[in-house]
């Protein structure tokens, strides 16, 4: 039987393994999609690949599934971590949500000096990249950082990876990408009211940062996300 449904199961994963569904999984997988004993779901527990399960058990408060075979091979995504001020909760929804399809290995959600969110609901965002990436096809959910501020990570950032800053003072022609080193990477995108100057002096001055411009209009922070997170997968990540 097809499955029409993935779930993310962070047990592991084996033929004959059996697995446990808490009380919100089991309503989706039998409240919602009416699945039954003997249907076919697709799992994954983003070590493991993806694999089969059959439930074996369904209940309104839990539920069971085995492992049957697997489905695909483990794929990790580019080592590339997106960097955002939070801005209203439902485009952070969106820009989580978009980052895991776009193949983001981290979301680091940043404090700028500009940035209007003072606190965010990190276990909430952080569903919502595994909701993501069950609908996605991926089998590695990203991990979505608690929100920390910019100027600190900005202090000890590692040496070797560099960070494409999305800097809105050279909006015009979008500057191609494909002649950027490879290795390591990271995406900046600021608040709405864009970097503060002593936060962009201080980017300026780092030798692994790479300013570049997102074409000649001045982007929405979540539609800068997106379009910088794909120029980069088309030109340096599992894109090309």
């Amino acid at each position: 039987m097809t499955a029409r449904v993935r779930l993310h199961l962070d047990q592991p994963l084996a033929p004959g393994q059996p697995l446990t569904l808490d009380r919100d999984q089991a309503n989706y997988l039998f409240a919602v999609m009416r699945l039954g004993p003997g249907d076919s779901v697709l799992v994954f527990n983003g070590r493991d690949g993806e694999w089969r399960a059959e439930v074996t058990e369904a209940g309104k408060r839990g539920g069971a599934l085995r492992a049957t075979e697997p489905t695909r091979p483990p794929r990790l995504p580019p080592d590339l971590w997106l960097l955002f001020a939070p801005i209203k909760k439902a485009r952070t929804d969106f820009i989580v949500e978009k980052a895991t399809e776009l193949g983001a290995a981290r979301i680091l959600p940043v404090q700028t000096d500009f940035t209007n969110a003072e606190r965010i609901r990190q276990d909430r965002l952080q569903a919502h990249a595994v909701e993501a990436t069950e609908q996605c096809g991926g089998t590695v959910v990203p991990e979505v950082a608690d929100l920390q501020a910019l100027a600190r990570l900005l202090a000890a950032w590692p040496a070797d990876r560099h960070l494409l800053w999305c800097d809105e003072s050279r909006a015009g022609p979008a500057a191609p990408l494909a002649s950027l080193p490879r290795g390591p990477w990271a995406v900046l995108i600021g608040p709405e009211g864009g970097f503060s100057p002593a936060e962009q002096a201080r980017l300026r001055a780092m030798p692994q940062v790479h300013p570049v411009s997102l074409g000649p209009r001045i982007l929405r922070a979540d539609t800068a996300a997106v379009a910088a997170l794909t120029l980069w997968q088309a030109a340096l990540g599992d894109w090309a």
